[in-house]
């Protein structure tokens, strides 16, 4: 498809902020006896034997081409290290707190690009960014205070899916979706398998316990999950990433509203104002790159 559709993929990306926080917090919920390996296997295994088939039943197009299939590899291993990470963070800090310093992502994206890339960027953005990493600072603090390292994973969780979503955009209009997570899923298994066979004795890639954990928890956080980030790559394939951006951060919303029914967990004090610098600088930094955006370009010279 070649057409974007904004309305539609900013309705799927709010599917998708509803389900991921919901998703996390039964993850975190497993964490408690459950390896993160384990979370992580049954998450992507779910995928590849929901997805595949279904592709195959729709005769959806197949994945084909090696440098498609080396962007859905590397795509695979940033969303297997980021939800890896995220689930780890979890066992450790609130869920609100977790996401919110995740999307330190945006301040990521425009500094990779001013300090990498040479693109142009403002004074404007610029101090919005140092406010946004003020405030996820500000929400980091008090967590690692009390957790102490956990408290900086969700900083890798936001460098896996900076990548993560620049990757599903690139590719998003030329694969179908669900091909492309049931082949992603596949992937996934593929990598861990062999790291679980390397390493039998590393508790995070223990399986022990699988077996007397809740079948039907396990199940929903393995839907959930599937669905949630099928809706999202949806939602890049309708729209670009500009458009959608600002409703990820509903996800902190939603976070807070799951993590208090569901564990009694608030962000209080600085976290909380923390929470709310960062969104506040993430949304101010969207609002001047599509203010740019539309700017008028000057006239091309004509060539004499």
């Amino acid at each position: 498809m070649d057409s974007d559709r904004p309305y539609l993929g900013i309705l799927l990306m709010l599917a998708f902020c509803v389900l991921a926080p919901l998703g996390d917090a039964i993850a975190k919920l497993l964490g408690a006896t459950l390896s993160i390996g384990a979370l992580v296997a049954v998450r992507f295994g779910a995928q590849a034997v929901t997805l595949l088939p279904l592709a195959l039943a729709l005769r959806l197009p197949m994945p084909r081409g090696t440098a498609v299939l080396w962007l859905i590899a590397l795509r695979t291993v940033l969303h297997v290290l980021g939800i890896a990470l995220m689930f780890t963070a979890l066992r450790h800090l609130p869920l609100a707190d977790a996401l919110a310093i995740v999307f330190v992502m945006p301040f990521m994206m425009l500094l990779a690009g001013w300090l990498l890339l040479d693109e142009d960027v403002g004074p404007h953005r610029l101090g919005a960014c140092a406010a946004g990493f003020a405030g996820t600072l500000m929400v980091i603090q008090p967590n690692f205070m009390e957790s102490g390292w956990p408290a900086l994973l969700p900083l890798g969780v936001a460098v896996a899916f900076v990548g993560f979503m620049l990757v599903t955009r690139k590719i998003a209009k030329v694969v179908d979706p669900i091909a492309m997570q049931g082949v992603s899923g596949l992937m996934a298994i593929a990598v861990l398998a062999p790291l679980a066979l390397a390493l039998p004795g590393w508790p995070a890639l223990s399986f022990d316990g699988l077996g007397t954990s809740s079948p039907g928890l396990l199940a929903l956080m393995a839907l959930i999950g599937t669905v949630a980030h099928l809706f999202m790559t949806w939602s890049l394939r309708f729209a670009p990433s500009a458009t959608v951006a600002p409703m990820q951060y509903m996800e902190i919303p939603f976070a807070t509203l799951i993590g208090w029914l569901i564990f009694r967990d608030l962000p209080d004090g600085l976290a909380a104002l923390g929470i709310c610098v960062t969104v506040a600088a993430g949304l101010y930094i969207i609002g001047r790159e599509r203010a740019i955006a539309r700017r008028p370009r000057p006239p091309t010279p004509e060539a004499t």
